[in-house]
């Protein structure tokens, strides 16, 4: 039997792990300036950092799917295809987007990293 709580927890696990997934795929495709590096390491980095949330929220809010392979669909890919889709199809490219040129300057003169 599915109780509301357990939906409600489940969707809250898919949102927060969408978010991250996006927030890394973002972090990775602007940090990163090779052509294979944002792509590997959303692949393989952003999955770990997908699991704290499930463990957390999964602890306090449990859900049943019925097998690991539906909780790992549900809980892993699905949000990290939404995180990744909604990077590359929706938000504009990294080389699209203009800074003004005060962050720059100012970013290399208060630069803890000299």
């Amino acid at each position: 039997m599915v109780s509301l709580i357990g939906v409600v927890g489940l969707l809250l696990i898919v949102g927060v792990n969408t978010a991250i997934a996006a927030l890394l795929t973002r972090f990775f495709r602007v940090r990163l300036d090779t052509r294979w590096g944002p792509v590997v390491f959303t692949l393989f980095i952003t999955p770990v950092a997908m699991v704290v949330p499930v463990l957390l929220l999964g602890a306090i809010v449990p859900f049943d799917l019925g097998s690991r392979a539906a909780v790992v669909g549900i809980a892993f890919v699905l949000p990290l295809t939404f995180g990744i889709a909604f990077d590359y199809l929706w938000m504009p490219s990294p080389d699209d987007v203009d800074l003004p040129r005060e962050y720059g300057s100012e970013r290399r003169e208060n630069s803890p990293r000299r």
